[in-house]
């Protein structure tokens, strides 16, 4: 292999982690904006009940979806691990399997996407003038998963071997063009949220075949050759055993979500549209802070793939550190700022705009033990142990915001958008103590083997 890209395994931790990150972060924050820009748009000419409708989609949207993003995060660590002990023949073989795995994830997706969103919708009780709008809006989004999917697989592919510039640029490029096809189709003609799901596929067919042509023009072993694309089931196992359970933590996490979703829509469209403001908002403090967890992956995973125990220990306490400073920065100015952002989205209802900031208090401030939580996940999966991570994340969010639903929210007295949100806190606090645990177990646990590999490896 040619010399690679050293920032994971060589120099300054702290700023390669932060040199790296900053990147994910923008470009996390640029494929939100593909969401932001459908809500802007519908608030400001169509309407609160349009933006009702378009946030009543995301919690379905993400349980169909999550379960099959999980695997490109398997993806991911599979080409860190052989990127990092200089394996061109694993990381050839898993490219050329994780793009024809996108492919089928997307279409398997957009069968069920387009033929079950009314129901999916239905069962979580969208009031009926919301319905309408948002399963027409499910629909054409699925109808074009399979470009997030690809999307999402390829720049898995490049994270994992250092390059976090390139999906930013193409993301750019994609943000620009769905903003303005927001406006055209639904100030020109008049398609509502027709015409922002349409712009958001648009857009991310564009990212997907920048991203694709990117992986073709490498000059290592990730360059990807179409014609030899095809499922190398050595590879394929793995992607899967790492992928698996990321994606049913993910889904379970969205079925949590759904839940939550379905007790907002019980206090009506004024509640449900100050959340679904609140929401994106928050998406981007959220984003900023998964960033690390994408960041602790990557580190993570090439450092155990050379059999590296030091770094792969001070990435850890690095990640943490970064997403505390960055979730309470954020998470703060988000709420001190809320007013005149959820004004953004909406601009007919002040008693909307009211409950997005009950919203935004609860979920925002304390959001950096979400980012604890998911950089402390990140770190384990990194290691390649991904079944103990879902577990824990399974039982720790799922399990207690299911709980506390069925029983402290359906208290009379406790039955308010307040106590509905404070689960989040909760949930996050219990399962971050339980993954550091987990993961100086796990650590430990693979200590040794690292040493004794070390005096085996190549100079570095």
């Amino acid at each position: 292999m040619k010399k690679q890209n050293n920032a994971f395994l060589e120099g300054p931790l702290f700023r390669n982690i932060v040199t790296y990150t900053i990147p994910i972060i923008l470009t996390s924050v640029l494929q939100l904006l593909f969401n932001a820009a459908d809500l802007v748009v519908v608030g400001q000419f169509c309407g609160s009940i349009s933006v009702a409708a378009v946030g009543a989609t995301g919690a379905v949207t993400n349980l169909i979806v999550n379960l099959f993003i999980g695997l490109s995060v398997g993806a991911g660590v599979t080409v860190a691990h052989a990127y990092g002990c200089r394996d061109d023949r694993t990381v050839h073989r898993t490219v050329h399997t994780a793009i024809p795995a996108a492919v089928v994830s997307g279409v398997i997706l957009t069968v069920v996407g387009i033929l079950f969103s009314e129901t999916f919708l239905t069962w979580m009780g969208t009031p009926k003038d919301v319905l309408g709008l948002s399963a027409i809006y499910m629909r054409i989004y699925f109808g074009g998963i399979v470009f997030t999917m690809v999307y999402n697989f390829a720049s898995s592919i490049l994270r994992a071997v250092g390059d976090t510039k390139s999906p930013l640029i193409f993301l750019s490029i994609a943000g620009v063009v769905n903003v303005l096809l927001n406006l055209l189709f639904v100030t020109q003609f008049h398609m509502n949220v027709a015409g922002v799901a349409l712009a958001t596929v648009i857009s991310q067919a564009i990212s997907a075949v920048l991203v694709v042509i990117a992986l073709m023009r490498r000059t290592d072993a990730c360059r990807l050759y179409l014609k030899k694309m095809r499922f190398h089931m050595g590879q394929l196992k793995k992607i899967v055993s790492i992928g698996l359970p990321a994606g049913i933590q993910g889904s379970l996490f969205s079925i949590s979500n759904v839940i939550i979703q379905s007790s907002v829509n019980s206090f009506g469209p004024v509640v449900m549209s100050g959340n679904a403001s609140a929401g994106n908002i928050e998406g981007f403090v959220y984003v900023s802070l998964n960033a690390f967890h994408q960041t602790a992956v990557n580190f993570t995973g090439q450092n155990a793939g050379a059999g590296n125990y030091k770094r792969v220990y001070h990435t850890l306490w690095i990640c943490l550190g970064c997403v505390t400073a960055v979730g309470v920065t954020l998470g703060s100015a988000a709420v001190l700022f809320g007013e005149n952002l959820l004004s953004i989205y909406i601009n007919d209802s002040a008693e909307a705009i009211g409950y997005g900031m009950i919203r935004l208090s609860y979920i925002c401030l304390p959001y950096f033990l979400c980012g604890l939580m998911d950089v402390s996940t990140g770190a384990l999966r990194g290691m390649g142990a991904s079944l103990v991570p879902m577990l824990i994340s399974v039982l720790g969010v799922c399990g207690i915001r299911i709980l506390w639903i069925y029983t402290i929210f359906r208290i009379p007295a406790y039955h308010t958008p307040e106590c509905l949100y404070l689960s989040y806190l909760i949930s996050w606090l219990a399962t971050f103590l339980c993954q550091l645990v987990a993961y100086l177990i796990v650590f430990r646990k693979n200590r040794r083997r690292w040493e004794a590999q070390e005096e085996y490896l190549p100079e570095r």
